[in-house]
């Protein structure tokens, strides 16, 4: 069984979907864990779920403002992990994108990330033999309409994971990316749901030989990541697609 026991571990967009669904699990895997997402009500609707522990911690922050990044390195403690699960979606046909799409984009799935991650090394708060993961998505590999500044912010996010990966190697952090398909989260209803027709809803969902994904599933690869179990595993990149880019009909 995987376990998180004496381990503090930051985990950001944990407001909502897989980032609420990864603290509740690791808070019952014995971690202590530190939620921030810039939704106070729904990040005390995360806090209130993890599993009894005194030491669990909430910082609301926005991570697209220097100021609450620099708050949230400021009060997170020594930590031994972080999930990066913040994230935005904007469809928009090529054609029609314009600076202010990709700005709007780049700052909650990229910059976000990066600045974060280098207040947190400069103030040394992430132990030696850490462990960082990163999610990203399976668009990188399997493009679809709209998605043209989503789909460069995530791979900009897999080619700045592997120098990290690369750079941290002497403090034996690891630092590994996610890569999922259609999650069960209320992105998916806001963003899908609202895009296309039941018809097409049915073929999207036909589309995924093993169905649309759940929260807990790409949770529960973050704990594998995020544990020992994995002390052997860096730079490396994870597709959870449940059989989408086989080409299966």
């Amino acid at each position: 069984m995987i376990s998180l026991i004496n381990k503090r571990i930051l985990i950001t967009g944990a407001s909502s979907g897989i980032g609420r669904a990864t603290a509740v699990l690791f808070s019952k895997l014995g971690a202590t864990v530190i939620i921030t997402a810039r939704n106070t009500e729904n990040l005390n609707n995360t806090f209130s779920e993890l599993d009894s522990n005194s030491g669990h911690l909430q910082i609301c922050a926005d991570l697209t403002s220097e100021e609450d990044i620099k708050h949230l390195t400021a009060n997170v403690g020594i930590i031994d992990g972080i999930v990066h699960c913040c994230g935005k979606v904007l469809p928009v046909p090529v054609k029609f994108i314009k600076e202010e799409h990709l700005q709007d984009v780049f700052k909650v799935n990229y910059f976000s990330a990066v600045t974060m991650i280098s207040e947190l090394l400069k103030q040394k708060k992430i132990n030696n033999n850490g462990s960082i993961v990163f999610i990203s998505s399976v668009s990188t590999l399997h493009a679809y309409f709209g998605g043209g500044p989503y789909i460069s912010s995530k791979a900009a996010l897999e080619g700045y994971a592997k120098t990290l990966a690369f750079e941290l190697i002497p403090k034996k952090i690891r630092v590994n990316v996610l890569q999922p398909a259609l999650v069960n989260t209320e992105i998916f209803d806001s963003t899908v749901n609202a895009a296309i027709d039941d018809d097409k809803m049915k073929e999207l969902i036909n589309s995924y030989p093993l169905g649309i994904g759940e929260t807990i599933d790409v949770a529960n690869a973050l704990a594998f990541f995020i544990s020992d179990a994995s002390k052997w595993i860096t730079g490396s990149t994870l597709k959870m697609d449940g059989g989408l880019t086989l080409g299966f009909k």
